[in-house]
């Protein structure tokens, strides 16, 4: 093994954007507390509990500021998303799920950072006659073309945790998987919310060249 080889890789800035919902708060407290890990930007609309490798600027992701100097990172990732209830119609989902994740994308990149890390869904299919699906695989494909030296798409089942917001059919969902999940195929078993973060925050530090996909089967 050669000198550099044996040289252990420098802490990574990561810019984690999402950080106030379920996987998001996982993904930050695993960033936190990772020696690998040296600083981490949040933006966001609330306010985050203070720490010394974090910071948290307030954000408008209807209004992004281009040239912000934390767009620049050695990783971006990104846990946005909502639902068609919460979000209010179609085009304010698409808003939330395609267009804000892929525009820091853009801005990230423009800005240098070579990896993203998207957590996206299982099922996500440009082709897709679902809709959900559909904006999913939409914006996995808009991805691909930014440019990142690394690309990742995580693509959970149901996930699984406590949420802030009460989604009945979800709770019900998770709580049959819980009963069957052994009996299940890994792919269709309930994925807990820390698995995901963790398979999202490692990929992001791993950044393994070209397109990569992690799937549902691998965070059960």
């Amino acid at each position: 093994m050669n000198s550099a080889a044996r040289q252990p890789r420098l802490a990574q800035r990561l810019l984690l954007v999402g950080a106030t919902g379920l996987v998001g708060r996982h993904v930050l407290q695993r960033a936190l507390a990772d020696p690998r890990v040296a600083s981490i930007v949040a933006p966001t609309r609330r306010p985050l509990p203070a720490h010394a490798k974090l910071w948290a600027p307030a954000v408008d992701y209807e209004r992004l500021d281009e040239d912000a100097a934390w767009w620049r990172a050695d990783a971006v990732i990104c846990t946005l998303g909502t639902t068609l209830r919460t979000a209010g119609s179609k085009a304010a989902f698409r808003r939330v799920d395609h267009d804000h994740p892929l525009a820091v994308a853009r801005r990230a990149h423009a800005h240098g950072t070579p990896t993203y890390v998207l957590n996206s869904a299982i099922g996500a299919d440009a082709a897709s006659r679902f809709f959900y699906n559909r904006v999913k695989g939409e914006l996995e494909e808009a991805l691909q073309q930014v440019g990142f030296a690394s690309l990742t798409l995580v693509r959970p089942g149901l996930i699984g945790g406590q949420r802030d917001e009460f989604r009945l059919g979800e709770r019900l969902a998770a709580s049959v998987l819980r009963a069957v999940g052994p009996m299940l195929p890994r792919r269709w078993r309930l994925n807990p919310a820390e698995h995901i973060a963790q398979a999202l925050l490692e990929a992001a530090l791993a950044a393994r060249p070209g397109v990569s996909v992690i799937g549902a089967e691998r965070m059960a």
